[in-house]
């Protein structure tokens, strides 16, 4: 179901200078005499001056060097994944995500690798697929993570934990809410450290969602991203719930607006 990818749902305006306007009213001399009319040439040849060409109509610009492949076969237009800022990552990298970023940007920002990103969620999906669907937990502490979150589980059937992870979810059969899923899929392994503890504890395969800052040895799966904006996260869930749909031979008919947590 393919067609044609450090972040970014991020432009800054320009303010511009005030003009200063000269004053073309003569200045008052007291002299009666009246002001001779200046002489124009009227012989100044005006064929050769050529109007300026109008300016080509484009639409929004975006920092498109975010892979090295440009012709590499993408789920969605590169341009999406732009729009929605999922290729910008923070100032801070770590050794763990140093192989998903292409470059840094003039304003210290890392880049991650657009492609990687989408080969990483057809990865993902592939994995899901192979489980039962109340098998699968999603976990996200991230206020623009929970919304996404909660709609890749109904979507695909699995079960949710968004907010607070409670302790022993996991890891204490006498917890009420103690549930034995088979994978974990996680917003961000910083925020939601709570349930890749337990889930490492307890031998459960963690897909974590990473952006250039994070830590992934307790990390089996990573899909490199920006995890703390709001569009680039609904982008995210949404092909990896269609994607994990496709794979059980399902019928993905969500829309990204499915997906947009609420400002």
């Amino acid at each position: 179901m393919s067609q044609n990818q450090n972040n970014a749902d991020d432009p800054d305006g320009e303010s511009a200078t005030e003009a200063e306007v000269a004053d073309d009213a003569p200045e008052a001399t007291g002299d009666d005499t009246e002001a001779q009319p200046e002489t124009v040439d009227t012989e100044t040849e005006t064929d050769e001056i050529e109007p300026e060409p109008e300016p080509e109509a484009t639409g929004p610009r975006f920092d498109e060097d975010v892979m090295p492949d440009d012709e590499a076969d993408l789920l969605i237009p590169v341009e999406d994944y732009l729009g929605a800022g999922v290729h910008i990552g923070t100032q801070q990298k770590t050794q763990d995500m140093e192989r998903f970023i292409h470059r840094v940007r003039d304003d210290g920002l890392y880049v991650l690798d657009v492609s990687q990103t989408d080969g990483r969620i057809r990865t993902a999906a592939s994995f899901l697929a192979n489980y039962s669907q109340e098998q699968v937990l999603v976990a996200s502490s991230r206020q623009y993570g929970r919304f996404p979150a909660q709609q890749f589980a109904d979507a695909v059937g699995a079960r949710a934990r968004t907010g607070r992870f409670i302790p022993g979810t996991l890891t204490n059969p006498d917890y009420a809410g103690y549930i034995e899923p088979d994978v974990v899929v996680v917003t961000d392994p910083i925020g939601d450290a709570q349930a890749v503890t337990e889930a490492i504890t307890v031998g459960i395969p963690v897909i974590a969602m990473c952006d250039s800052n994070n830590a992934t040895s307790n990390v089996d799966l990573v899909i490199p991203t920006n995890n703390k904006g709001r569009r680039a996260l609904a982008v995210v869930y949404w092909l990896l719930a269609n994607e994990t749909l496709d794979r059980r031979g399902g019928d993905p008919t969500y829309a990204l607006e499915d997906f947009e947590a609420e400002l």
